[in-house]
């Protein structure tokens, strides 16, 4: 059967996977656990410290990128294991590079972060 002639999922099936595949990472991954507590921890703050719309605006922007290139490198990382068993440095190259865009998303938040916070901190000492 071509993929033409295959019936396709209805939307909410689609949902389901992209629901499926998000808590499957959340539950599976360390580091996906580490972005969600940061998560977690900049609303508490932001909350007590009475952040401003846009304020809020620009973490939920963060959150989004930094948790959807957690989720792309999850399947990047799965994909490659699942192609190769053995090392490649063409798979070194793609996991690395994957893993190495979060870490680029995470630093930035990480900045911008402190860059919301600390003044506002600061003004309560």
């Amino acid at each position: 059967m071509d993929k033409r002639s295959r019936r396709k999922n209805p939307l909410y099936r689609s949902f389901g996977y992209a629901f499926a595949g998000i808590f499957r990472t959340i539950s599976g991954e360390r580091n996906m656990k580490i972005h969600c507590f940061a998560a977690v921890m900049v609303v508490l703050f932001g909350i007590a410290l009475h952040l401003s719309r846009e304020e809020w605006f620009v973490c939920l922007i963060l959150f989004a990128l930094v948790m959807s290139l957690e989720l792309v490198n999850t399947a990047v990382e799965a994909t490659v294991d699942l192609a190769t068993d053995k090392f490649d440095p063409l798979a070194k190259k793609a996991k690395d590079a994957a893993a190495g865009a979060v870490l680029v998303a995470a630093i930035f938040a990480a900045v911008i972060g402190l860059w919301i916070f600390v003044p506002k901190l600061l003004a309560l000492i």
